[in-house]
């Protein structure tokens, strides 16, 4: 087996048009229904493993994330689950496809990826822990120390807490397109 190679998103685009390869979006949901491009099949690399590819033994697979660290760091695995497929990754992902100013729906109207709102949550309460403790009593230093304590866990055990309960929340549930 092969470590898929890269193609830039120029090449990318055009093997699309020809209609020579498939395009696979293996970001999570959230971050396809937010931007995407045109014609990408969303596959995140959670689901990877549950299936084979639905595509013709020898198809020409591209496959994108948001800046090109996933499908790197994952290149083998992504390989082993295209089988017979050939795959190439598209270099920079679809941060690189835009700045080509190739083609991106963008779907404003969605919230914003989970794992910002994580990191935006987190952030702030950390912030407000420190600020209320220093300003109005030491013990709210608890919640910086909480949340923190949260965060490596989440890191340990591959669980978050908050996405959790983030992702139940009004704006997150308004039918994201459904993943591959």
């Amino acid at each position: 087996m092969s470590t898929p190679r890269s193609v830039t998103p120029e090449t990318a685009a055009t093997l699309l048009r020809n209609g020579a390869a498939r395009l696979i979006d293996v970001r999570e949901p959230d971050e396809h229904a937010r931007a995407r491009i045109p014609g990408a099949t969303n596959l995140p690399l959670a689901r990877l493993g549950a299936s084979a590819p639905e595509v013709p033994p020898g198809t020409r697979l591209l496959v994108h994330c948001r800046s090109g660290a996933r499908t790197t760091a994952n290149a083998e695995r992504i390989q082993a689950w295209a089988g017979d497929c050939e795959v190439s990754m598209v270099e920079g992902g679809l941060e690189a496809w835009k700045r080509a100013g190739l083609p991106v729906t963008e779907d404003r109207g969605q919230p914003i990826e989970l794992m910002r709102q994580v990191q935006i949550v987190a952030g702030s309460m950390v912030v407000a822990g420190v600020l209320l403790g220093v300003l109005v009593a030491p013990a709210f230093l608890a919640l910086a120390g909480f949340v923190g304590a949260g965060l490596v866990f989440s890191g340990v055990s591959g669980t978050c807490g908050m996405a959790s309960i983030l992702r139940r929340m009004p704006w997150n549930n308004r039918g994201l397109p459904r993943a591959v």
